[in-house]
């Protein structure tokens, strides 16, 4: 199958037809996107924006200043679900017991908090189908971070098998978060 790069507009031979598993994306080409599987179809997106990754940056920060010295935050890991199912979270926070003891991909039992940073690339992904995927996996805690609401906060907390609908936090209030542990934040600061 052959996908066109955005950048160069040139055509990449991907060595695998769908559906793919983890193991096939493991022997795609290191071309600047980002692959993960959705139930063996293939997601891409582009390289994240300066402005994501200011975002990412700021909620890293906020998060790695909070966090307990057995935990620890990470940015960009690898995280497979199933062998069709296998994502990469903006950050997530890990006992650090895991971090010192996990190869090249992460589970969901891994997980205390996986965060996604939204772009127009990525909005109904993360809002819809990993809200969705992360619940099923029975990751604790998902925030979404929406840059074009100000930046706004979206904080699911697992509730038996689903996420409880999002408790929000708008630019300018601040979020007096428990888990995975203790933290006061104003969204305002992840743009800043």
């Amino acid at each position: 199958m052959a996908t066109i790069e955005p950048s160069t507009k040139r055509a990449v031979v991907l060595p695998t037809a769908p559906p793919y598993t983890v193991d096939d994306l493991l022997k795609f080409p290191d071309d600047g996107n980002r692959y993960e599987l959705l139930n063996g179809s293939l997601l891409v997106s582009p390289a994240p924006t300066p402005l994501h990754q200011r975002i990412i940056s700021r909620v890293m920060r906020a998060l790695m200043q909070a966090e307990p010295p057995h935990l620890e935050t990470l940015t960009t890991v690898n995280l497979r679900l199933t062998d069709k199912d296998y994502y990469i979270p903006d950050i997530v926070v890990v006992p650090r017991e895991v971090t010192d003891a996990v190869g090249l991909m992460f589970g969901p039992d891994d997980l205390l908090l996986a965060v996604e940073v939204g772009s127009p690339s990525t909005k109904m992904r993360d809002e819809g189908l990993k809200t969705s995927a992360y619940a099923q996996a029975r990751i604790p805690v998902y925030w979404r971070v929406e840059p074009d609401e100000g930046p706004a906060l979206y904080v699911y907390e697992l509730d038996g098998d689903a996420y409880g609908p999002p408790a929000i936090y708008k630019a300018g209030s601040v979020a007096e978060l428990s888990r995975p542990f203790p933290l006061a934040v104003d969204p305002a600061a992840f743009a800043a």
